[in-house]
């Protein structure tokens, strides 16, 4: 983490749990244990249903609320979809854009995040754009030519003045609910090397102030080791954001 350049983003993604009384009572569970955090911005991504639940338990809290996906349309003719308005009416602050389980059930592609996270920024929420790469990728040391794709095909488009208003989240498809995790070193570098890629497309001074996750199997037992990589900047956590004590032990971890 570099506390001097940029936010440190703690992000729960819940995915397709817990109902709208169940996400009170853990929100309610949670804000005692994360109420003196000092550096760390705390989001936890729920599942459409419980946003309304999410926002009204998380109030005067510090946790912001997210959703876990969206339509890139205003409005239109695309049964079971939400926009970007719809959610922040509801009082939403973050969107996950292109998580690899988004990528493979649903065919979301390079082009739909463009997309996505253009609507994000235009309507004033801030988008958490995943990218990472398969096993097979990994072993084929293609890894960073598959990120630097996904990187610069989602940001086609986004102003220079509007880039620090992306998060990045690495996630190593391997490394995702499956209980293995890229070791330190492993997401360090390649959050240093998307960074790299940032660089490139927005110059220095931008590249340093944009938050970059790792994503894949962050846990109570692995944060500190994880955050304390200079181009880790937090984590959008599975599993352990369905958990508030593991939950308040990665922010504690990101607070040090």
């Amino acid at each position: 983490m570099n506390r001097r350049y940029r936010k440190t983003i703690i992000a729960g993604n819940w995915k397709m749990n817990k109902t709208p009384s169940e996400a009170k009572a853990l929100i309610e569970e949670m804000k005692p244990l994360l109420s003196k955090t000092k550096w760390c911005e705390m989001v936890l991504c729920v599942p459409f249903t419980d946003i309304q639940a999410a926002v009204k338990a998380a109030k005067g809290s510090k946790i912001a609320i997210g959703a876990e996906n969206m339509h890139f349309e205003k409005s239109g003719a695309f049964t079971g979809e939400i926009s970007a308005d719809m959610l922040k009416e509801l009082g939403v602050k973050y969107v996950i854009v292109g998580h690899s389980e988004r990528r493979q059930y649903f065919n979301e592609t390079d082009e739909n995040c463009n997309k996505k996270v253009k609507a994000a920024i235009e309507n004033g929420l801030r988008p958490i754009l995943c990218v990472g790469e398969s096993l097979a990728e990994r072993e084929q040391d293609v890894t960073m030519e598959v990120i630097r794709k996904q990187v610069k095909i989602a940001l086609q488009g986004v102003a220079a003045e509007d880039i620090k208003k992306v998060v990045i989240a690495y996630e190593p498809i391997w490394a995702i609910g499956t209980g293995k995790t890229a070791t330190s070193e492993q997401a360090g570098e390649v959050c240093a090397k998307i960074r790299d890629c940032l660089r490139e497309l927005y110059g220095a001074r931008a590249a340093r102030a944009i938050t970059i996750q790792y994503g894949g199997s962050m846990n109570a037992k692995n944060a500190a080791e994880l955050l304390a990589q200079p181009d880790v900047d937090g984590g959008l956590i599975g599993g352990a954001s369905l958990k508030s004590a593991d939950f308040a032990a990665i922010v504690e971890a990101a607070n040090q």
